[in-house]
């Protein structure tokens, strides 16, 4: 038999050895990897707060893509403005942010903001958002996600475009490609941190309430505190909502702008109304990219610049569609 001693020490053994493999099979959140072109920085981050893994979803990826354009510089105050971009069905992150050229379109419009596409289900026809959907679960992810960009690994790899320390979320976007509109929908209702625009790319499969009660909230606020609605759609389901949905913010007061032949709105339509709607006549996975439209959102919207832009010299009269190149 063993004596109490060899026991203790034993138990002792053991328990250090489930230490070890639990400390290996969670994951070390931080920076994971980083890579830089002429555009800017995109980090690769594990985060405690990004939508999964949770409880009783089957999805244990924790990354969250952070890209920090090269011309980005915080405000003063360190009120840092983001786009926040949540990806559709039978995809990752990954292949999303290549797919839609987000980065791309995010530095071509010259905006002073990070983008930030957190990973949700992955390669699944499923749109749950995981820790997201519990109230203040964006709040918690923005900050972890600036409290990560602060630390020496980040701040290396950015270099000049540095987050500064005791930053907060500035003037927050969010961006739904088809299934991510539920991740969108829950960030307006709980997500706990003020949103201002919404983006939403052939997404308005459900939820209209949400959408429709955030943008009455912000009715007839000036550009910097409304709340700007745009959505993008094709076919079936989502021209249905839209046009359901136009009509209920039209009776509420909202000044809408409908589009039915893209491009016939002007820039400076797109720039003003509080919601805007406009039937594409791109195929469901070209409809965030293939035209611009991404960015043609952002240079519409109230974000910061800080560079020259000649996007506003042609701001009357039916506004440009430019085919991106890949």
């Amino acid at each position: 038999m063993l004596s109490r001693r060899a026991f203790i020490v034993g138990l002792t053994a053991a328990a250090a050895a489930l230490a070890s493999r639990r400390a290996l099979a969670a994951p070390a959140h931080g920076v994971r990897a980083h890579a830089t072109d002429a555009r800017g920085t995109t980090l690769t981050l594990d985060l405690a707060h990004a939508p999964f893994p949770h409880a009783g979803a089957g999805y244990s990826d924790s990354t969250v893509l952070v890209f920090v354009p090269r011309h980005f510089s915080a405000p003063r105050g360190g009120a840092i403005p983001m786009v926040v971009h949540f990806h559709g069905h039978n995809t990752t992150a990954e292949r999303a942010i290549a797919a839609h050229q987000l980065r791309e379109q995010l530095f071509d419009s010259k905006q002073n903001a990070i983008l930030v596409v957190p990973q949700g289900p992955v390669m699944a026809p499923d749109s749950s958002a995981g820790k997201l959907e519990a109230p203040g679960g964006l709040a918690r992810m923005l900050a972890e996600v600036l409290h990560t960009l602060q630390g020496r690994p980040a701040s290396s790899a950015v270099g000049r475009a540095f987050i500064p320390a005791k930053a907060s979320v500035g003037r927050l976007c969010l961006s739904a490609h088809s299934g991510g509109y539920h991740a969108a929908a829950a960030c307006l209702r709980v997500g706990g941190v003020a949103v201002r625009e919404v983006y939403l790319f052939d997404a308005l499969y459900a939820e209209l309430d949400a959408f429709r009660d955030w943008v009455i909230a912000g009715k007839g606020k000036p550009m910097g505190a409304r709340h700007k609605l745009v959505s993008y759609y094709t076919d079936g389901t989502t021209a249905t909502n839209t046009h359901h949905l136009f009509d209920e913010l039209e009776r509420a007061g909202v000044e809408c702008a409908r589009e039915t032949v893209e491009g016939t709105l002007s820039r400076t339509a797109l720039t003003r109304a509080e919601a805007v709607s406009i039937k594409t006549q791109l195929s469901h996975g070209e409809v965030t990219s293939s035209l611009n439209s991404l960015r043609d959102c952002l240079y519409a919207s109230a974000l910061p610049r800080r560079l020259r832009t000649s996007w506003f010299e042609s701001k009357h009269g039916a506004r440009p569609l430019e085919r991106r190149r890949r």
